[in-house]
């Protein structure tokens, strides 16, 4: 088992930034792959970003690209999603989850992917 605790969501103005940060404990934080996903009211768990064992490897949706980076620290067992340039439609809450799987071996935005999910922090920006 992974358990997985987002934080450092909030409000902020359009154009502002905020850093999110997903503590993993458990098993092997190196041995898994990371991403995050995001989820607005009355829509569907849609992917952002994720990031490969070794943290050299990021993938983007095409929506956040510039503007948002993942990162890790695996000896703190820590992912991040720097979030700059903030829209109103990013307003969502946002997960972190890990999958076993390299990302070189899978679609690393295919949800169904991930085997282990933290429970979520909430992002609202407002215009």
């Amino acid at each position: 088992q992974v358990q997985l605790v987002e934080s450092g969501g909030g409000l902020v103005q359009a154009g502002g930034s905020l850093r999110l940060s997903c503590a993993a404990s458990g098993r092997t934080f190196s041995n898994y792959a990371m991403g995050w996903f995001r989820q607005a009211p009355g829509k569907e768990r849609e992917f952002v970003a994720a990031i490969s064992r070794s943290g050299v490897i990021p993938y983007y949706a095409d929506s956040v690209k510039g503007r948002f980076t993942i990162s890790r620290d695996n000896a703190k067992n820590t992912v991040y999603l720097h979030m700059n340039s903030l829209k109103p439609e990013d307003t969502a809450v946002y997960y972190c989850a890990a999958t076993p799987y390299a990302l070189a071996t899978m679609t690393p935005n295919e949800i169904k992917q991930y085997d282990y999910w933290g429970q979520g922090t909430q992002v609202t920006v407002s215009s």
